[in-house]
């Protein structure tokens, strides 16, 4: 692997940090305060900024820090995460996305904007940090400290039940000199999990390059310590307290656990004195453990004083092993000599257990190119096709049906369609992404509009192809900046109306009958339908006395260069917005609805398949054609009576279905197919349910069965037909047109194909 495809995973982990960061300071901004979750923001920072400088990404390094730095002051209860404070992590968020960008593409990144944060993160920091945390007053001179303790053998060791041992490293406590005494003092807890081991770090050396910036003294603590055929191998059982004099500050601290922070519990503290460590009345049982037989200049020594140091070394950690094989016995005796020992020892194990059983259960996870998932998918759409042709070709030729080739086909379906349900799974994913980058559309916009909006979102682990969710981006951008500019009004005019004056967008997305529905609500005055109105007569999109529905007016703003904007700005006025988000739409095989309530706001509804590649649908007969239905829109399926059948007008007929009367469509004249009506005694009825047109009977010739199709694009083949989503191939080689249900209902209310597509009023 060369260091371009290093970088590109670099930058493809960067944008899961990202996502994290969003979310985390989106509840932030919501007042979570859970320290998991202010953590957990941190840690994406950290993390971009550490491998950011690995690849020498000087400015995202840089701003990275000091945002880092701010949000540690929030970490550590220094500065409190307030309206003011969130709205400038958010805009740093944002920078950090472009300049995180930036480094990928090669582009730039506003300047003044990024210094003007780094000025705005500085003084939060400055500004909220407490005096004493600030700076470290000079601790005073220490009082004559007691001798350690002279080595002696193991057993003999005193213990307490505090659980703590001491490992004095290649020096004895804390020197006496004033000069040394001066230095901060610090208390640190470490307690690693197993996942710091499991990533190749150890310990031992981060003990070792914090005894490197500064004397210390270390306890460790055994509480946690399983009897021997309890432990796991693979687990975490010691922590550390650490009191060190450094002059690096708690920064130079954090910096030795750099790349193992988020693997472990640390916490940093600086005290006035050692007499606040709480260590002296520890049980000081010597454990000689030098580190300096871990450096990694003990190359430079001879060989002699190699074998020396690592026979140092080994009789180090046998030492420390019969240490901890003592404590066991002592922590054992112990719990024999108190009561409560034998329900704290079961609560220990079982709490052990389900660790054990949680680091097993813990999911994991592979990236792969997308190319190779598209050409799996391919693949496996071709043999869905290949073993419909073999069992077309064997029922034919096999009049009986119970062959063994018969059966073997059989079994061969079944395979296909889980091996076909595995691979769209792999392509599902939750629409989460996408509507976390709505959040910062919305708070864009409404700063260069003088708004306060919020924006609420549900369902965001909704799955959908990866397909679908790549394309939403782009309409859902035009629809956010339209109910932001458009749909919500100013606080001052919302405060007369006697609205809160801060808008609300709410972004919802939901399964619904084997589509994802998405919708898009606004609290604001809704849609003024006299000026769409006057606006489409004066750019001849309608005529003056054209008699429309409200409906209709509604989707006048879908035409091609309509708007609303009484000048053109950054945001709108150039009537492309929600022309794209039509077309975008149409292009995915889903439908757009808008229902408007004057004074009270307006809901957009989009209707997407859930994938681009397969469907359950029902093949039917239709004029000598042949077509496919998707089952998701077929309600049910039933053979018309005579009696149930009645006329009204010139060509309308409606029939009767459980004492309601519903409209009977022929698809065959809808499509242009024949030229008359044909008899619906004749056929059957599929009785379906598009979006916004209600239920409608289609009226078709025959049924032949219901099948798994292969979703082929009419569009990149051959060219759209209205009325007809896409194409497929059916086992027996020929080539059948996936109907477009919401379409055809919609042409059913009066107007030809070809006008509702050019309308684009949403079915």
């Amino acid at each position: 692997m060369d260091m371009n495809e290093i970088k590109e995973i670099f930058f493809q982990e960067c944008e899961e940090q990202l996502a994290e960061l969003e979310s985390g300071l989106l509840k932030m901004n919501d007042g979570d305060r859970d320290p998991e979750t202010v953590n957990a923001v941190f840690r994406a920072v950290h993390s971009i900024k550490g491998g950011a400088g690995a690849f020498g990404l000087e400015e995202l390094v840089a701003f990275a820090h000091v945002f880092e730095t701010t949000l540690d002051c929030v970490r550590s209860n220094k500065l409190e995460p307030g309206p003011e404070v969130m709205k400038v992590m958010l805009k740093s968020a944002d920078v950090l996305a472009d300049l995180v960008s930036a480094s990928r593409d090669g582009g730039g990144v506003d300047e003044s904007r990024s210094s003007g944060l780094v000025k705005e993160l500085e003084a939060l920091a400055n500004g909220e940090i407490p005096q004493a945390s600030a700076a470290p007053a000079p601790a005073p001179k220490a009082a004559p400290k007691k001798a350690a303790p002279a080595p002696a053998p193991v057993a003999a060791a005193p213990t307490d039940d505090s659980g703590f041992q001491p490992v004095p490293f290649s020096f004895d406590g804390f020197p006496e000199t004033e000069e040394q005494a001066e230095k901060p003092l610090f208390e640190v807890s470490f307690k690693p999990r197993a996942e710091l081991y499991s990533k190749g770090n150890e310990a031992a050396l981060l003990l070792r390059d914090l005894s490197r910036i500064g004397e210390m003294s270390v306890l460790c603590n055994m509480d946690d310590l399983p009897p021997l055929d309890a432990m796991d191998p693979e687990g975490s059982y010691f922590g550390w307290k650490i009191s060190i004099r450094t002059e690096k500050g708690e920064e130079g601290i954090r910096s030795v656990f750099e790349f193992a922070e988020w693997d472990c519990d640390l916490e940093i503290k600086a005290i006035e004195s050692a007499a606040q460590a709480g260590t002296d009345d520890l049980p000081m049982i010597p454990v000689p453990f030098d580190l300096s037989a871990l450096d990694d200049d003990a190359g430079d020594q001879s060989d002699s004083d190699g074998a020396e140091a690592a026979e140092t070394t080994v009789s180090a950690a046998v030492t420390a092993a019969a240490t901890a094989t003592n404590v066991v016995k002592m922590a054992e005796t112990a719990s024999r000599e108190k009561k409560e020992s034998p329900a704290a020892a079961a609560a220990a194990a079982a709490a052990a257990q389900n660790a054990q059983n949680s680091a097993g259960a813990a999911g994991q996870t592979i990236r792969v190119d997308l190319d190779r998932v598209d050409r799996l998918i391919n693949l496996v759409g071709e043999l869905v096709i290949n073993q419909a042709m073999l069992s077309q070709s064997v029922i034919e030729n096999d009049n009986n049906g119970t062959s063994s080739i018969n059966m073997g086909l059989e079994e061969l379906q079944q395979l296909t369609r889980e091996i076909q349900d595995s691979v769209m799974a792999i392509r599902a994913q939750p629409v989460k992404p996408v509507f976390q980058r709505m959040s910062r559309i919305v708070r864009e916009v409404a700063d260069m509009v003088g708004k306060s909006i919020r924006l609420v979102t549900e369902g965001e682990n909704t799955e959908v192809d990866k397909t679908v969710i790549d394309k939403l981006a782009e309409p859902l951008t035009h629809m956010i900046r339209n109910a932001v500019d458009h749909g919500i009004e100013s606080p001052e005019k919302r405060a007369a109306a006697g609205k809160n004056p801060e808008g609300t967008v709410k972004l919802t997305a939901k399964h619904r009958s084997g589509r994802i529905v998405i919708e898009l609500v606004d609290d604001g005055a809704g849609i003024n339908r006299e000026r769409v109105r006057q606006k489409a007569i004066d750019n001849d999109l309608i005529t003056a006395d054209a008699n429309l529905s409200d409906e209709e007016i509604d989707n006048l703003i879908f035409a091609p260069g309509f708007s609303t904007a009484d000048k053109i700005s950054d945001i709108s006025g150039r009537g492309v917005g929600m022309d794209v988000v039509k077309r975008s739409i149409q292009a995915l095989g889903g439908r757009i609805s808008i229902t408007s309530r004057p004074g009270q706001g307006s809901t957009f509804t989009m209707s997407l398949p859930l994938t681009l590649a397969v469907l359950d649908g029902m093949v039917v007969t239709v004029a000598g054609q042949t077509l496919v239905v998707p089952l998701t829109a077929i309600v049910e399926t039933l053979q018309p009576e005579a009696a149930n059948i009645h006329s009204f007008g010139a060509n309308q007929r409606l029939i009767s279905i459980r004492n309601s009367f519903c409209p009977l469509v022929d698809v065959g004249r809808i499509l242009n197919f024949r030229a008359t009506q044909a008899n619906p005694i004749e056929g059957v009825a599929l009785l379906v349910e598009s979006e916004g047109g209600g239920q409608r009977a289609l009226m078709v010739d025959a049924i032949q069965g219901q099948r798994q199709v292969v979703i082929k694009s009419l569009e990149a083949n051959y060219t759209h037909v209205p009325g007809i989503a896409a194409a497929t191939i059916l086992g027996d080689g020929r080539v059948a047109l996936i109907l477009d249900v919401d379409a055809v209902v919609s042409a059913s209310r009066g107007q030809s194909l070809k006008q509702e597509m050019s309308l684009a009023v949403a079915g």
